[in-house]
């Protein structure tokens, strides 16, 4: 009898271990599923990321695209990156500037923390200093908004190319204060978001558009 019981244990402790090996061998091969494309097991491809950001059937594609890179690239939230991508194509059209540039200016200024704030209070994702800029704000201005803050920013760096005259380097330069090195910081992050959101080279270096009347 304590022979049979014996056995008896062992089968069950057996097909605990079978068990428990199948479970391991199927989370496996769900997460492979997940990671690869089922029919070839290649990675899933940029183009599904992108389709995966779209907050709604009516978003841009252009907007998806920004989102998708803020995304991939910053790692910002998925709702947050398609708040700032449509912040910043509003702002692009609407003072006609490349997004490129925004986006380029933006990286530089806070990393797309719209929470960020300066030593010297300046504040949210295009870093505006409230105090230097008195006739763009109005009362109640939420400058953690992303709409906001890239309108007033975008607002501010138009004023400077025109005041320039085009002059994308004396306009940023003036953005940031007189910043060393500000100029060619944002430069390199336009040559990113070009490649990134295949942005054709002389589009990308058209960023001081003369604006219609």
């Amino acid at each position: 009898m304590h022979e049979y019981q014996s056995k008896k244990s062992r089968r069950r402790l057996y097909a605990k271990f079978v068990l428990c090996a199948f479970s391991l061998m199927a989370a496996s091969a769900a997460y492979a599923t997940d990671a690869s494309d089922a029919t070839n097991g290649q990675p899933v491809p940029d183009v599904q990321i992108s389709a995966s950001i779209e907050s709604s059937p009516s978003e841009s594609p252009q907007v998806a695209n920004v989102a998708a890179v803020l995304w991939r690239q910053f790692r910002v939230a998925r709702q947050e990156a398609t708040l700032i991508a449509r912040a910043v194509i509003s702002a692009a059209n609407e003072y006609a500037m490349s997004p490129v540039l925004l986006l380029a200016v933006i990286a530089t200024e806070s990393g797309f923390d719209r929470q960020a704030v300066s030593v010297a209070g300046a504040q949210g994702l295009m870093q505006i200093l409230p105090a230097a800029h008195p006739q763009v704000f109005a009362s109640g201005n939420d400058m953690t908004e992303p709409a906001e803050n890239v309108r007033i920013g975008s607002s501010i760096l138009r004023e400077y190319l025109d005041a320039s005259g085009g002059d994308l380097g004396v306009a940023l330069k003036r953005y940031s204060g007189g910043g060393k090195g500000y100029a060619q910081r944002v430069a390199f992050r336009m040559k990113q978001f070009s490649a990134s959101l295949k942005t054709p080279p002389d589009d990308a270096a058209k960023v001081a558009l003369v604006r219609s009347p």
